[in-house]
């Protein structure tokens, strides 16, 4: 069983970052770890927010794909858009799969698609144990791994879903 992917994004937000890209080149993004921003998923042009030694890569999302496609290589350039979230937020956050997504609303005015009035937003789904005992054998990447020219090996599953309910489903209610 592959390790499960440690990000996902919704059709939703791939589009948003496509037009984002177009507009500002190659992009990143980097879950916030609170301060006047909450807990936001922050997206920037390439290189504008400085990555930690410490900052875990939870992906690199594929702009190539459609719902349910993988790609056999990485992206590179404006296609990848590296997922980022501080060492010690990981550390809270490591049992759950991000799924980004956008909603209508202001974001951060830090964030790209503020001008957009769209925000994006982060869910999460918890894994299963075997996914936590498969994601225990998987190195994670460092900020300080990536700057070594470290990158990880291409998806092996579908990055982008349709809806974020498709990754992580909401139980039905007891009547």
């Amino acid at each position: 069983m592959p390790a499960p992917l440690r990000v996902v994004a919704t059709a939703s937000a791939v589009d948003l970052l496509r037009r984002l890209s177009s507009r500002n080149g190659s992009l990143m993004m980097h879950q916030s770890g609170g301060c006047c921003d909450g807990s936001a998923p922050m997206c920037y042009p390439d290189g504008d927010f400085i990555v930690g030694d410490r900052d875990v890569l939870l992906g690199v999302l594929d702009l190539r794909l459609a719902v349910g496609e993988t790609a056999p290589d990485l992206p590179s350039g404006k296609d990848a858009v590296p997922v980022w979230i501080s060492g010690s937020q990981f550390e809270a956050w490591k049992h759950t799969q991000l799924v980004l997504d956008v909603v209508p609303g202001r974001g951060s005015g830090f964030s790209l698609e503020t001008p957009d009035g769209l925000r994006f937003l982060s869910r999460g789904r918890a894994f299963a144990p075997a996914e936590l005992a498969e994601l225990d054998r998987v190195a994670t990447l460092s900020g300080r791994d990536w700057a070594a020219g470290i990158r990880p090996a291409p998806a092996t599953a579908p990055p982008v879903v349709t809806e974020a309910s498709d990754a992580c489903p909401v139980p039905p209610r007891k009547p």
